[in-house]
């Protein structure tokens, strides 16, 4: 099964930019919207607006409240979201196609963004 957000959410999800080195994708959804389950690797989410969503994997939820331009890390992971705000999102993520460094262990419990 593909879990590319561009493939399982192509009307939320698209690609802008893409080398060998990193794919970027713009988000954009609108209050009550859903993303199907999907993988994101290592990546920096960029916030163009304010939201508050819902993102569940593996019968966890994580409430996400961020407002406008903020940049945040996302440890690779897989999720679904739901906008459970009244306001349209509209964000950027810039997803690392390089391998994580030797040594340096994935959070294997990772949902939503973190602050570092």
């Amino acid at each position: 099964m593909c879990l590319d957000p561009a493939v399982t959410d192509p009307d939320l999800y698209k690609v802008i930019f893409e080398n060998d080195r990193v794919r970027i994708l713009e988000y954009r959804d609108r209050p009550g919207d859903r993303t199907s389950p999907h993988e994101h690797p290592d990546s920096v989410m960029v916030t163009l607006t304010s939201f508050r969503r819902r993102i569940s994997a593996g019968g966890r939820q994580a409430e996400v409240d961020l407002p406008a331009g903020q940049a945040r890390w996302l440890d690779a992971q897989r999720h679904s979201g739901e906008n459970t705000g009244g306001t349209d999102t509209h964000s950027i993520f810039i997803e690392l196609k390089e391998p994580r460094p030797a040594g340096l262990p994935a959070p294997a419990d990772a949902l939503g963004p973190s602050g570092g």
